[in-house]
């Protein structure tokens, strides 16, 4: 269906098909508006592949004061705990806002819902939908909802390479259709692009999920805060096909350990043992890889031959590698899983640039911290996608007036990067690998290439990292392993980092003066 630019102008565009922008534009409802996906819905949304599911205080035993203490607890210190105890206290309101939309959740025969427990949570307060097969569903209900909603126009197919800004106020969206060029006029977007696993070697991410929506907001002027906490799952499976396949935090819930090649339980002694916060688990089990040991996951006992029936879309994955759980331990290792950091947003999702507002994983909004509760990323974009939506549809548009770009971005790549984070901003980093990195990512950062935009998220990333001289949560360095006793959220704007990125550069001990206040 061939679709008049001209006849949008002025609607909202939404940048993003996974969870957040999809609730994003049915809230928005009946507002018109402009959803721009990459690709077909949920092909390259880290939702679609969420097995945990949706962190709710639903249980009798349960309320939300308990759940924002196990998240402030895992967030070390980083969480702004008035904006996490408003995205809790809503958490329980959005399982039943899905469940309206057909979202399938587990219940039991009663009618009520059947939580099941994670690490690092002191109750069972993780609300699934087919077993592990939670993101799969929501994305199901929400696709399903967004395809029939008249208010949207959805254009899939369609990237966009960059914000149109004028006086740090948003004026439209320069995309691409092919290699046809677009120009969306409009002075409210929604940046709901998910998040930067794509830009490691390893990762339980879609590979087309790089920060795009960080570069956008980034070479918009955005302050972007926290970007240097990236949390490692501790047991994705140890194979070859990339992404790599996740087995969900639920397992260990059942009962399920970590073991080495020799049977023995090497996290036994650990505080909370396999339900300690990621950050904690993912050390433990690169440490002891690193040692010279391979780790499994060894679900033989406990859920032992429920398994299959718990976990279906783990079972058939393992099936297909030639392993039966009920009977095999499981081969694991940490990878890049989710982003703590992302765009600066306020309660209602607003950047710092005007007209730019930010959603989901992308954005930061302080609920996580220095690492994320478990399941609590797919309850954040459904809470906070009411609010921006809400925000959105109270800011009257301004009249746009979008320039031409003299030139369509390159289509990114970022295979470039890679191998240079991966070394660098790795689960144990230090300032050598992370000077070289950074030294290796000025240039490309401030070229022209396909590597342009991961590289400069990289960077900031990168900087942050190196501006942050401690250990806290998903953050850990070997030259500065204790953790100071306040703890500061990072901000940088593109112009303060790679100011910053220069001087690493240059000289041994930089200031880091330029970090944005």
């Amino acid at each position: 269906m061939s679709i008049d630019l001209s006849d949008l102008t002025g609607y909202p565009v939404i940048i993003g098909g996974g969870a957040a922008g999809l609730m994003t534009a049915l809230a928005l409802a009946p507002e018109p508006v402009v959803l721009l996906s990459k690709s077909p819905l949920g092909a390259e949304a880290s939702s679609m592949w969420a097995q945990g599911g949706l962190a709710a205080a639903v249980g009798a035993d349960d309320d939300p004061a308990l759940h924002l203490r196990d998240t402030m607890l895992a967030g070390a210190g980083l969480c702004d705990e008035a904006a996490a105890r408003r995205i809790i206290d809503a958490a329980p309101g959005a399982v039943e806002r899905l469940a309206e939309l057909g979202v399938a959740f587990d219940r039991n025969a009663d009618g009520s819902w059947r939580p099941g427990l994670e690490a690092a949570h002191s109750r069972n307060r993780i609300v699934h939908a087919t077993g592990d097969g939670t993101g799969r569903e929501i994305m199901r209900a929400l696709i399903v909802a967004v395809r029939r909603c008249p208010s949207v126009t959805l254009l899939e197919g369609v990237e966009a390479r960059q914000l149109i800004v004028a006086d740090n106020a948003v004026q439209g969206v320069l995309a691409v259709r092919g290699d046809e060029p677009l120009v969306l006029a409009t002075t409210r977007v929604v940046i709901a692009t998910g998040g930067i696993g794509g830009l490691f070697l390893d990762s339980t991410n879609p590979s087309g999920c790089f920060g795009q929506g960080l570069a956008l907001a980034a070479r918009a002027g955005a302050v972007l805060s926290d970007l240097e906490f990236v949390q490692f799952h501790p047991t994705a499976f140890d194979g070859l096909s990339r992404p790599l396949p996740l087995l969900t935090e639920a397992i260990r819930g059942d009962g399920a350990v970590l073991i080495d090649e020799r049977g023995v339980r090497f996290m036994a002694d650990e505080p909370g043992a396999e339900l300690a916060p990621r950050d904690v688990v993912a050390r433990a089990v690169w440490r002891h890889r690193a040692a010279g040991h391979r780790t499994f996951l060894d679900a033989r006992e406990k859920p032992g031959s429920a398994f299959a029936a718990r976990y279906p879309v783990i079972s058939a994955f393992c099936r297909m590698a030639g392993l039966d759980p009920a009977v095999d331990p499981i081969p694991v290792r940490p990878a890049v899983h989710y982003h703590m950091g992302g765009i600066a947003v306020d309660g209602v999702g607003r950047s710092s640039v005007e007209g730019l507002w930010a959603c989901g994983e992308a954005s930061r909004t302080g609920l996580h911290g220095a690492n994320r509760l478990a399941s609590n990323s797919l309850m954040e974009a459904i809470v906070c996608a009411q609010w921006v939506a809400e925000s959105v549809a109270g800011s009257p548009p301004r009249a746009a007036k979008p320039r031409q770009a003299a030139a369509i971005p390159a289509a990114s790549d970022p295979a470039a990067v890679r191998p240079l984070l991966s070394d660098a901003l790795g689960v144990l980093r230090d300032r050598d690998r992370m000077t070289e990195a950074i030294r290796s990512l000025l240039p490309l950062a401030l070229g022209a290439g396909p590597a342009a935009d991961p590289a400069l998220v990289g960077l900031m990333m990168s900087v942050a990292a190196m501006a942050r001289e401690e250990s806290r949560g998903g953050h850990c360095r070997t030259d500065y392993p204790d953790t100071q006793s306040v703890a500061q959220p990072s901000r940088f704007t593109s112009s303060s980092a790679i100011a910053a990125a220069r001087e690493i550069a240059e000289t041994e001990r930089p200031s880091f003066r330029s970090v944005a206040s």
